[in-house]
C-alpha cells in the first residue's frame, strides 16, 4: 500500500470543474465533496451556473490528500495535522536570534515600564531555565524527593484551613447521617 500513486498531469488552467478535479484525482465526487468539508480552506468556488469550481492549488491539495491517505495510511485528521505542519514556517524563520556578541537594541519609543516589564520577563525566564538545567535533588532515605521537588497536594483538612466540614462535624459528634438527614438540612 505504500507504492506512490503515479501524480496526473494537471492541465495548465487556473480553474477547473468539480468533475475535472474528481478525474484528475480519480474519486468519486462525494469523496470530493467529504473532502470539501473536511478541510473548510479547500477553496472551492460557485460558478455563475451554480457548479463548483477549484483552483489549481486546489487541484494540487486534492491529490496530495489523497496521497496522503491512501499510501502513507493517514486518518482525516492525521492529514489535517500534517497540511498543518506543511503549511507552518520553520521555527528558524520566526525565531531571529541575535547575535551573541551584542544584544538586539530595543526600539527607541518603547516606554520606560514596557522596558522594565520586559526586563523582568528575561529574569523570569532565566531563572526557569536555570531550575529546568540543574539537577534533580537526591532521593532522601525513605525514598521521597526533598521537599524543593515535593510536589504533592495538601491534605484535605489543611485546604480547609481549620473549618471543619458539615459531614465532619456530624461524624465528631457521633451522629449518623441519612439520606434523610442530609435533605433536611
Amino acid at each position: 500500500m505504500n507504492e506512490p500513486l503515479a501524480q496526473p498531469e494537471i492541465p495548465d488552467r487556473a480553474f477547473f470543474k468539480a468533475a475535472e478535479v474528481c478525474e484528475l484525482a480519480k474519486v468519486q465526487p462525494y469523496v470530493l465533496r467529504s473532502w470539501e468539508a473536511e478541510f473548510k480552506d479547500l477553496g472551492v468556488a460557485r460558478s455563475g451556473a451554480g457548479g463548483r469550481i477549484y483552483r489549481r492549488v486546489d487541484v494540487d491539495r486534492v491529490l496530495r490528500i489523497k496521497h496522503l491517505l491512501l499510501v502513507e495510511g493517514l486518518t482525516l485528521a492525521g492529514v489535517r495535522r500534517k497540511l498543518d505542519e506543511e503549511a507552518e514556517p520553520p521555527l528558524e524563520e520566526l525565531i531571529l536570534v541575535p547575535a551573541a556578541s551584542a544584544p538586539a537594541p530595543a526600539p527607541a519609543h518603547m516606554p520606560d515600564v514596557t522596558r522594565a516589564r520586559i526586563g523582568h520577563v528575561k529574569a523570569g525566564l532565566r531563572a526557569l531555565l536555570a531550575l529546568l538545567e540543574a539537577p534533580l535533588a537526591p532521593a532522601t532515605a525513605s525514598g521521597a524527593a526533598t521537599a524543593a521537588f515535593d510536589f504533592g497536594l495538601a491534605p484535605a483538612a489543611a485546604a480547609s484551613a481549620g473549618k471543619p466540614s458539615k459531614r465532619a462535624a456530624t461524624r465528631a459528634a457521633g451522629k449518623t447521617t441519612s439520606p434523610e438527614s442530609v435533605r433536611s438540612s
